[in-house]
C-alpha cells in the first residue's frame, strides 16, 4: 500500500465517523415517528372492557382495565362498556280485563365482562335497539295479560318483579345481566280512568256515609245513657223522700227566715195578730 492510499483510508474513515452521529439521530427519529403512528398501546378505562381483533377476527382474550401493547397494523382494540346502564322503554299492552295499557319501563342492565368479545361478535355495539328494546316490550305484554288492568296498578311490586325474572331469562343467552326493573307509569284509556275515579268517589262517600252513621249511633247512645242516668237518679230522689225529709226542710226553711229577721215586728197588721213564722211548728217539736 502506497501513500496515497494509506491517504484515501484515512480520509474515508474520517467522513464515515463524521456520518455516523447524523445517521444514529436520523435511525432514532424514524422509529419515534413510526412509534407515535402506529400507536403500538391501547389504554383501557374504568368499566371498559378492549376486544382483540386480529385483522378484523375477534380473539377469545379480553383485556382488563388498564395499559396493554398490541401489535401495530395487525391488531385493533374495539372499546366495550361493561358499567352498569339505564335503557327506558315504551310498550303497550293489554290487561287481563281486555284494557289497554301503555306503560314506561325502565331497566338496569351490563355486558357481562368476561363475555364482551361474545357481545362484540354477536350484537355489536348498538345492541339496546336490537335486543333490549325488543324484550321489554314483549315481555311487558306477556306479564300484563296475567293481571287485570286494576292489578297492575295495586300489585306493581309484583308486577315489576315478574319481568325482572323474564328478562332476565330471556337477556342471559345473549351475555346480557339485569339488575334492576322499575316501572315508570302506567297510563290506561279515557273510560277505564274515568270509571277509577268513579269508582274512588263512591268509596269514599260511602266511607263517610259509614262515618257519619257511626257518629250519630255513638251520640245517640250517649243520649240515651244520660237519659237513663238521670231517670235513676230521679228514681232513687224520689225513694229518698219522706214525710220526716219534708218536715225537717220545713223546719230548716223556718230557721233560715228567722235568721233573716231583723228583730222589728211589723207596724200595722191585717187582723191585729202578729205574724210569726213556724213557731207552733218548732214548739210542737
Amino acid at each position: 500500500m502506497d501513500e496515497r492510499d494509506v491517504y484515501m483510508a484515512k480520509e474515508a474513515m474520517q467522513s464515515a465517523m463524521k456520518k455516523g452521529p447524523l445517521r444514529s439521530v436520523l435511525i432514532i427519529g424514524v422509529i419515534l415517528v413510526s412509534f407515535l403512528f402506529l400507536h403500538p398501546w391501547v389504554q383501557i378505562g374504568a368499566g371498559e372492557r378492549g376486544v382483540v381483533l386480529n385483522f378484523g377476527a375477534v380473539q377469545d382474550k379480553v383485556l382488563n382495565e388498564g395499559l396493554h401493547f398490541r401489535m401495530p397494523i395487525q391488531q385493533t382494540i374495539a372499546i366495550m362498556d361493561v358499567k352498569v346502564q339505564k335503557a327506558v322503554t315504551d310498550a303497550v299492552s293489554g290487561s287481563a280485563d281486555l284494557q289497554d295499557v301503555t306503560s314506561s319501563v325502565a331497566l338496569n342492565y351490563h355486558v357481562i365482562p368476561d363475555k364482551a368479545n361474545v357481545v362484540y361478535q354477536t350484537l355489536g355495539v348498538e345492541f339496546k335497539e336490537r335486543i333490549i328494546d325488543p324484550a321489554i316490550q314483549e315481555v311487558m305484554k306477556a306479564v300484563s295479560a296475567r293481571y287485570s288492568a286494576e292489578e297492575l296498578i295495586t300489585k306493581r311490586p309484583a308486577v315489576s318483579e315478574a319481568m325482572r325474572a323474564a328478562l332476565t331469562e330471556r337477556l342471559l343467552p345473549h351475555n346480557i345481566a339485569v339488575d334492576a326493573v322499575s316501572i315508570v307509569a302506567f297510563s290506561f284509556s279515557k273510560v277505564f280512568t274515568e270509571a277509577i275515579e268513579s269508582k274512588q268517589t263512591a268509596e269514599q262517600l260511602a266511607l263517610k256515609a259509614k262515618r257519619d252513621l257511626d257518629r250519630i249511633k255513638i251520640e245517640a247512645e250517649q243520649k240515651v245513657t244520660a237519659a237513663k242516668a238521670e231517670a235513676e237518679s230521679l228514681r232513687l230522689q224520689r225513694a229518698n223522700i219522706s214525710s220526716d225529709l219534708i218536715e225537717l226542710r220545713k223546719i230548716e226553711a223556718n230557721l233560715k227566715a228567722i235568721d233573716k229577721w231583723n228583730g222589728i215586728l211589723p207596724q200595722v197588721t191585717g187582723g191585729g195578730a202578729v205574724p210569726f213564722i213556724g213557731v207552733g211548728e218548732i214548739q210542737k217539736r
